[in-house]
């Protein structure tokens, strides 16, 4: 038998596209890395200029600030030196018036001490004038008794005596308060004076509680000379200002007393 030979029909095999896409693909996919990276390269230098437009506009205003800080500190400068400049020059001012006034000063205590000295040579010429004549006797001319606070008086005695020998003489006072039944001796501080001419007897005393004078007697002892002088107590009007304690009063007024313009008065 003849061998049959067997005849294959012949199959069409399709080409598959996949072999005809890959260059195409690949093609896609550097275009799109490069566009990829184009953009990202416009991207950053974009954002690198606006980081460096931020960076260059920040450092300008610092500088503007910082100029502007060293201007306003200066300003302050120049006040301050205005200021202390014209702080000197009134502290010369003041200088240059109080050398004036310290000036004058001394000018006016020189007088004083030339008038005094005149007053002295004067009072010399007086004293020596009576001790010729006699002396002066003792006697009081001047007295007065001021309300303080705190229940508290003071007195102020001027008394004259110059001796026929013109010496300086011991003066012993005594002043004593009186009402109807009894008294109170005051104890003067100091208890003796010196006595050529004037002696002025200053001093305080607290009122006894409960304790209203009708009268006030003053006795005086020098030289073998004696005199008493009895006043009516009665209190000027009230003080104005009266400080509210003892310790802000100054010390006793050395002043001299106009006879009859104090608050006591010399019983007849």
């Amino acid at each position: 038998m003849p061998t049959e030979i067997s005849k294959s029909t012949p199959k069409i095999v399709k080409r598959s596209s996949s072999g005809v896409m890959s260059p195409l693909i690949l093609v896609l996919f550097a275009s799109a890395v490069l566009l990829t990276g184009v953009i990202a390269t416009a991207f950053g230098h974009k954002f690198g200029y606006y980081r460096g437009y931020q960076a260059s506009q920040n450092e300008a205003k610092l500088k503007g600030d910082a100029q502007q800080l060293t201007a306003e500190d200066i300003k302050k400068l120049k006040l301050n030196v205005e200021s202390l400049t014209k702080q000197v020059n009134t502290a010369k001012q003041e200088r240059d018036i109080s050398l004036n006034n310290l000036g004058q000063m001394r000018q006016d205590i020189q007088d004083l001490e030339v008038k005094n000295m005149q007053l002295i040579q004067v009072n010399d010429v007086y004293a020596q004038s009576l001790v010729q004549q006699g002396g002066l006797p003792l006697q009081v001319v001047g007295a007065k008794m001021e309300p303080l606070p705190e229940n508290a008086f003071e007195y102020r005695f001027d008394v004259a005596m110059l001796a026929k020998d013109g010496l300086q003489h011991r003066l012993k006072p005594t002043l004593t308060l009186l009402d109807e039944d009894s008294l109170v001796e005051v104890p003067l501080e100091p208890s003796t004076y010196d006595i050529k001419g004037i002696s002025r007897i200053r001093g305080r005393f607290v009122m006894p509680s409960g304790f209203k004078p009708k009268q006030a007697k003053l006795n005086l002892e020098s030289n073998g000379q004696k005199v008493e002088q009895i006043y009516n107590w009665q209190l000027s009007a009230p003080v104005e200002k009266m400080p509210m304690s003892l310790s802000e009063v100054p010390e006793t007024d050395q002043r001299p007393v106009n006879e009859g313009k104090g608050n006591t008065q010399a019983s007849k």
